[in-house]
């Protein structure tokens, strides 16, 4: 771990913040000592409520270092991480995350993910957001398809 590239992250949430360019999260993705990806939150300002500091930062250094894992990289975040950009970190593959501010920090400002954490524990059926399976003969073709495939990219 290195101090100065939490500093980064922490200081691009300030900045974002000032900016009004979103909320006040900040992220860099580092290899080998060098920031090859870094991301704010933009969820406001790109309508995108995918546009997290986390994921905004693994899309930049995938970009730039052409690869969709970042096994021999490592994440500095200026929180920890919200579910989703949980989910996206366990795809990335990064070799380590470091983080600043906890989730309780961010509840106390008025960026509180506690209730999708107890969401996943529920069953489909009594989570706030109906989610209904829809039974077709066809359901399960995409996956059949990329069983057959002799080129595809396994990951």
């Amino acid at each position: 771990m290195d101090k100065q590239f939490m500093e980064k992250a922490i200081q691009l949430a300030v900045d974002n913040v000032k900016a009004l360019g979103g909320g006040p999260f900040g992220a860099i993705v580092v290899r080998d000592g060098e920031i090859v990806g870094i991301g704010k939150n933009q969820v406001t300002t790109t309508n995108d409520p995918t546009a997290h500091a986390e994921v905004q930062a693994i899309r930049d250094a995938c970009t730039k270092l052409n690869t969709y894992q970042l096994t021999d990289c490592e994440l500095y975040t200026s929180c920890e991480p919200c579910p989703m950009c949980l989910g996206a970190i366990y795809w990335a593959r990064p070799k380590a995350v470091y983080f600043a501010s906890t989730k309780e920090d961010a509840a106390k400002a008025g960026f509180d993910d506690h209730f999708i954490y107890e969401e996943i524990d529920l069953p489909k059926e009594k989570r706030k957001i109906p989610m209904h399976k829809l039974t077709l003969p066809i359901e399960t073709l995409p996956f059949d398809t990329w069983e057959k495939l002799d080129l595809r990219t396994e990951y």
